[in-house]
Parts: C-alpha cells; structure tokens; sequence
C-alpha cells in the first residue's frame, strides 16, 4: 500500500454484481478506499451527490443511462472527479467519445488484476480537463 492511492476514494458503478464486487477487492487490494457503488446511472450520480468520491470506475453499458451520460453529467457537475472507464466495448469510437467527454482513463474488460492499480495511480495524476468549463 502506498500513502497516495491510500486517500484516493473511488466509487464502482457497473451493472453487473460480480464484477462491482471484484473491483471493491481489487481496489481495496490496491490501497484505495471503496467511497460506495451503483448499479446504474441514476444511482450512481445520487450517490456521487452524497460521498462525493475523488474518481469514479464507470461501465458503459448500463441499462437506462448509459456511462457515457453519467461521464457527461459527471463533468458537467462535479469537474474536479476524475472518472475512468471499465468495459467490454473496445471499439475506438467509444474509447474516443469517453476521452472526448473527460475520461482520464479507459479500461478493458476483461482486465488483469494488476493494470486495475497502475492505471488508476495514473488518472489520479492525470489533468482533468472538463469539456463544458
């Protein structure tokens, strides 16, 4: 465990059981602190209101409100969180559209254990650019 990822609260938003569940273990494993986890876009950005996390792992497709609206919403509300990416959907038009958006970080499902860490270390040392500022 390291002091700078020891402070870093991450919330996990996906809409898959297991998978939020590997990534609170994972994360915890790193030496982040679980701020909470959604399963969907609206419970997401309510949640976002109350712990006000410092980064956010988002799935993009979700049922309802997909990532990318919740990525959007995020920025536009609250510029300061950093939000990084966790999907299957590797097509370069996504992956673009999120950068574009304000990710600071895109990871690819299936993902190995140990890139979870390294990247999310780097999205927390990553300028967040907002888009609507």
């Amino acid at each position: 465990m390291n002091g700078e990822t020891k402070a870093t609260r991450v919330m996990v938003v996906d809409d898959d059981t297991l998978m939020r569940e590997v990534l609170k273990a994972l994360l915890r494993e790193e030496g982040f602190s679980v701020a909470g986890e959604a399963r969907d876009g609206q419970g997401a950005l309510a949640l976002i209101d109350r712990a006000r996390p410092d980064m956010v792992c988002l799935d993009v497709n979700m049922p309802g409100m997909t990532g990318l609206d919740v990525l959007k919403a995020i920025r536009a509300d609250y510029p300061d969180i950093r939000v990084v990416m966790i999907s299957g959907d590797s097509t370069m038009g996504t992956v673009r559209e999120a950068v574009g958006f304000g990710a600071v970080g895109y990871i690819i499902k299936p993902f190995k254990a140990g890139r979870v860490g390294a990247s999310l270390r780097a999205a927390m040392r990553a300028a967040v650019d907002s888009p609507f500022g």
